[in-house]
């Protein structure tokens, strides 16, 4: 029952958003706000730009296109205090020649929305109407939502793609190719980096998943949504000769549900010619499910998935 507690409390305090209003203070570089950008695929939100110190239009920049944006950069705006340090660890990472020069998106999550956002939509179509009512019920159950449950990931990735990006890149000096856009994200949002590397391979040559949330729901007795996941990555993951992919989980909190199915996914990337090199699974024993579990492991994260 504890355990059933806590899982709950998370489900609830993950779509917590931070202040509306305030731009978060980068401890270096300069920030700037799409306030409420309006899409045609999704809510309006917020979009956070962190431009690297030094920033210069006569340069190219990579870029890292990161989910739930509100708690990326200042513990002052969000919910819990903490946040992931992404300006802090970038900054140094960027000065120390670990990383090449770097623009990070932060795309805030739609609240609400967040679960069907971030929930991959193909692998939930493939499973039968009763194995559908199944996840419906355990988030109806645990909050998540009133009405029957549809993912809209797709139409998530739309945004992203068709409108975020080209805007992204004309405003900014970007290397628009592949190979130099990465994203990431945690929890839920592991599972829409992973989903969008997937479906847009020749847009994100990278992506990154802290504590990827592989259930999809808050229960892996009887859940059929991991088995049609580990399917559709089977059929889906990209080019392991052009592509980057970086998973992790902790065993603690929430976490203590990933080590099993991350294992599962971590065979299929080596069957589908994936190594060390460029797609790496990794179990962090003793670490939650929280911003500062993931701020502490970010730097050897972002040297994995952004170095040349």
């Amino acid at each position: 029952m504890r355990v059933l507690l806590v899982v709950v409390q998370l489900a609830v305090l993950l779509v917590s958003s931070a202040v509306m209003g305030q731009l978060p203070v980068p401890c270096a570089g300069r920030m700037e706000r799409i306030d409420s950008f309006r899409s045609k695929y999704v809510t309006p939100r917020n979009v956070d730009v962190w431009l690297p110190g030094g920033y210069d239009p006569g340069k190219k920049y990579a870029v890292l296109y990161m989910h739930d944006g509100q708690m990326l950069f200042d513990s002052t705006l969000t919910w819990n205090k903490q946040c992931w340090q992404v300006d802090e660890t970038l900054t140094k990472l960027i000065r120390e020649k670990k990383i090449p020069p770097t623009i990070v998106v932060g795309i805030w999550n739609g609240g609400i929305t967040r679960h069907p956002d971030y929930f991959p939509q193909k692998p939930f179509e493939s499973l039968s109407a009763e194995e559908k009512n199944f996840l419906v019920r355990d988030l109806q159950e645990k909050g998540r939502t009133k009405e029957t449950f549809q993912p809209a990931s797709d139409a998530y990735l739309r945004f992203l793609v068709e409108e975020l990006k080209p805007l992204i890149d004309k405003r900014y000096s970007t290397y628009p190719d592949a190979a130099h856009t990465a994203i990431a994200g945690s929890s839920m949002g592991g599972l829409i980096s992973l989903y969008a590397i997937c479906e847009y391979p020749n847009v994100f040559g990278r992506a990154a998943g802290l504590s990827t949330h592989w259930p999809g729901v808050f229960t892996v007795d009887g859940n059929p949504f991991p088995s049609a996941h580990l399917t559709y990555l089977q059929n889906h993951l990209p080019d392991p000769t052009t592509h980057r992919i970086y998973l992790d989980g902790g065993d603690q909190e929430l976490d203590a549900l990933y080590p099993p199915l991350l294992l599962q996914v971590e065979t299929i990337l080596q069957t589908k010619g994936y190594s060390d090199q460029n797609g790496q699974c990794r179990i962090v024993t003793g670490t939650g499910h929280s911003e500062r579990a993931w701020s502490n492991r970010l730097p050897e994260v972002m040297i994995y998935l952004l170095r040349k």
